[in-house]
């Protein structure tokens, strides 16, 4: 899953600590999100998207289909 967490981070002005410190998490926790290391859980990919103002799907994206 590829992710966009670190342009809205940028859009933003934010450092990944700043980030960090609004969510509530880790700095190592947003890097690991920003570098395809680790995917969010459902509550922090939601509290991301709020903060963000976009849903979910603007930020995380997902290329899985569905089998015919």
């Amino acid at each position: 899953m590829n992710n966009r967490v670190k342009d809205y981070r940028e859009a933003k002005g934010w450092s990944q600590g700043e980030l960090a410190r609004r969510l509530g998490v880790s700095r190592q926790t947003i890097n690991a999100v920003e570098t395809d290391k680790y995917d969010p859980s459902l509550p922090l990919a939601l509290r991301m998207a709020k903060l963000f103002a976009v849903a979910v799907p603007d930020i995380f994206i997902d290329e899985w289909e569905p089998a015919e």
